[in-house]
């Protein structure tokens, strides 16, 4: 029965470290990820980017692949990239690499509205881009910084026509420019590099105070496998260009920053679930979507409820201790020595 236990928790970690995977590629000093096998959910990726940039989040991420940081610095940027197609590239041993179990589509988008809250004041860049979905959402600096970098695949193809294309600078081997498939991953390549040129052009976005976030969705290689299948020389083409194009990538957002930025890659075969983005209109019905929650009430207590029981209760214990303190002073006061009020007029009723 032993041996059967064995046997059963070394297959399972063998098809964890298989499947799909969650590699850093590169990170500061003082952001720390242990060496281990231990497996990330799909839906807890942006908790994870939240707590490398310093942030907080709802609910405690039980994780140890992520060790405490430092409480003084921070991250400057975080880029993270999802590759959609295969489950895990040829990256160096020396990199930490986690499984990713139950990988369910996700979004940035929370971590983007916490650098917009807390970074109002400033100019932070914030780029979400999807090319082969033509998915784009920047902010701050974003807007000017990438303002000239194609996003649709009519723009990145006119781009592909331009001189310092990877057309010509990268080696397509078995890979066609004539095939839509191939045109559709090399547009994506060349977004990386665009993006990476922008970044050197602009190197003074590591100066402002405000961290930034990069989050690129790649499905390129994805459409490769449909069309030429994993023993095809093409994906062997596209895997090894790919993982050196992410490799300058992180090379390059590490030099803008000073080796101040996360930058991670997430490599999925498919996901489970297609992603949508629910929104209302102002016509909709009252209906009750909800069946566990259908009068739709509100949560107990708040996010910061801790905080502000505690900012409450103790500032009451302090005056009401201090309304004794006063109170118990002014009693056994002396009017005739303790104060100047009755000092004085004790003084000018002798006189007369």
């Amino acid at each position: 029965i032993m041996v059967m236990i064995l046997l059963l928790w070394f297959l399972n970690r063998s098809l964890c470290v298989l499947g799909d995977s969650l590699t850093v590629l590169r990170s500061p000093q003082y952001v720390t990820f242990r060496d281990g096998q231990w497996p990330i959910s799909g839906e807890k990726i942006p908790d994870l980017v939240a707590l490398t940039m310093g942030f907080s989040i709802h609910e405690d991420l039980d994780w140890p692949g992520l060790a405490a940081g430092s409480l003084f610095q921070r991250p400057r940027a975080n880029a993270l990239i999802v590759v959609r197609g295969l489950d895990s590239l040829d990256f160096p041993k020396n990199i930490s690499s986690y499984p990713l179990e139950n990988p369910v589509p996700f979004t940035l988008d929370s971590v983007a509205n916490t650098v917009h809250t807390l970074f109002a004041d400033s100019t932070p860049v914030v780029l979400q881009l999807a090319p082969s979905e033509e998915r784009l959402y920047m902010m701050g600096m974003a807007n000017t910084v990438f303002e000239d970098l194609p996003v649709t695949l009519q723009q990145i193809r006119g781009r592909l026509s331009q001189d310092g294309s990877v057309l010509t600078s990268l080696p397509l081997v078995s890979l066609s420019r004539n095939n839509e498939a191939d045109l559709l991953f090399l547009s994506e390549v060349q977004v990386l590099y665009d993006i990476s040129a922008l970044l050197q052009k602009h190197k003074h976005l590591a100066k402002d105070p405000a961290p930034d976030l990069y989050s690129l969705e790649l499905a390129g290689l994805e459409e490769i496998v449909r069309r030429y299948g994993t023993d095809s020389p093409q994906f062997t083409d596209a895997t090894r260009i790919l993982t050196s194009a992410l490799q300058k990538f992180a090379d390059d957002v590490a030099n803008v920053y000073s080796n101040n930025a996360v930058v991670e890659v997430v490599t999925v075969k498919t996901f489970e679930a297609p992603l949508t983005r629910k929104s209302r209109s102002i016509l909709e019905s009252k209906q009750i979507s909800n069946t566990g929650n259908p009068y739709n009430l509100a949560y107990k207590y708040d996010y910061d409820y801790a905080v502000v029981f505690n900012i409450v209760l103790w500032l009451m214990i302090v005056l009401a201790l201090s309304v004794i303190v006063v109170s118990y002073n002014l009693w056994n006061m002396d009017p005739g020595y303790d104060s100047i009020i009755y000092r004085m007029t004790n003084q000018k009723i002798r006189m007369d």
